[in-house]
């Protein structure tokens, strides 16, 4: 035994190198960075009204979180801000993928605010199913509005919402209204059902068309074109000229197939190019007369009462469906009622039925 320890053995164990940290500390200490603050609602609040940047980012983070701490906070801040919003003009801007939103968008909001508005860009970033992972780069694509001292653009996640609108926009348009911006442009992601869900948050609502990419009419849903209140082909520069000019005639006569709109106001077609800053002015002058229009008539506070109700019902919907994903009994049933689902030995909706009723029975 003893020869077998004194032994020595041909390989050799070399000690590891040191690996430093990824960021140095002393530089990160000497950049002044701090522990983001904690606010009281008050100071939410007056940071707020007072345009705090900061602030109304944080803010907004917590509207889109999803803990259950934050769900209070939140909207005790939304209450105490509500009486300082709704003065803005809200314009909802959906498009097929490609038809270049983010370029329209920061060419008209560079606009606006040459004009003296305070333009407000809340841009939903579809979110993946699986990572739950957001790219969140609307900021990069908007590089010139997003480093305009009036403007204010929020990315946010859809994190799986209906239609990849965020969950919490509509929220988040009171916050920003509060801080004082007076344009409100809220970007879809252009798919599925968000541009129903934003309809019913916005006062106008932009459709951004493409021409010469096949048959125009084919490309979107009738549905959308008779929420629009104004369409516009995008791209109207160079050799596409002629393809713009020709789809607006097409989109037009389309138009006027559809039933009239509730608002009384007759929805036109533009076209515009956002590279060469071209159409832009009209069409902020055809939004003008919408608003100047809709108030006139009525539609446009009728609007807005409709949609209070419409975020009331929503927030019930999303009370109810986070009190039952959290609610004990539903949770210990979930994995057994998943099993048998694997297996073949109950339906969906014996699984779903049973989950309900204990739920109810819970509460």
């Amino acid at each position: 035994m003893e020869e077998r320890k004194s032994h020595k053995s041909a390989i050799s164990i070399q000690e590891g190198v040191y690996q430093p940290p990824s960021i140095n500390p002393e530089v990160y200490a000497r950049s002044g960075k701090k522990k983001r603050k904690k606010y009281s609602v008050e100071e939410y609040v007056s940071g707020i009204l007072s345009g705090n940047r900061t602030i109304l980012s944080q803010a907004i983070t917590l509207a889109e979180s999803s803990l259950p701490e934050h769900y209070d906070i939140i909207q005790t801040i939304i209450e105490k801000c509500l009486p300082y919003s709704a003065k803005s003009v809200r314009i909802g801007i959906t498009g097929v993928p490609g038809v270049g939103k983010s370029t329209f968008i920061e060419s008209f909001g560079l606009y606006i605010a040459a004009k003296g508005r305070k333009p407000a860009v809340l841009a939903v970033d579809p979110s993946s199913n699986q990572s739950k992972g957001s790219i969140l780069g609307d900021k990069t694509r908007m590089e010139k509005l997003s480093t305009h001292p009036g403007a204010f653009i929020r990315p946010s996640p859809a994190a799986g919402t209906l239609g990849g609108v965020a969950r919490k926009t509509r929220e988040t348009i009171i916050l920003c209204e509060a801080a004082g911006f007076d344009t409100i442009l809220v970007e879809t992601v252009g798919v599925g059902q968000s541009e129903t869900a934003v309809h019913s948050m916005v006062d106008f609502f932009l459709l951004l068309m493409l021409a010469g990419a096949g048959d125009e009419l084919q490309g979107i849903k009738r549905g959308i074109m008779e929420m629009a209140d104004a369409i516009a082909i995008t791209k109207n520069d160079g050799t596409n000229e002629m393809a713009a000019g020709g789809a607006r005639l097409l989109y037009q006569n389309a138009l006027h197939l559809f039933p009239a709109p509730p608002s009384g106001w007759k929805p036109e077609v533009v076209t515009c190019s956002a590279l060469q800053n071209t159409g832009i002015r009209e069409l902020w002058m055809k939004i003008m007369e919408y608003v100047e229009f809709t108030k006139h008539n009525g539609y446009f506070e009728k609007r807005r009462k409709e949609q209070a109700v419409i975020r009331m019902d929503d927030t019930i919907l999303e009370y109810l469906k986070n009190s039952f994903r959290n609610n004990d009994k539903v949770k210990s049933m979930r994995p057994s009622l998943e099993k048998l689902l694997y297996e073949g030995k109950i339906t969906s909706y014996k699984a779903a039925i049973s989950l309900i009723d204990n739920y109810l029975k819970e509460s």
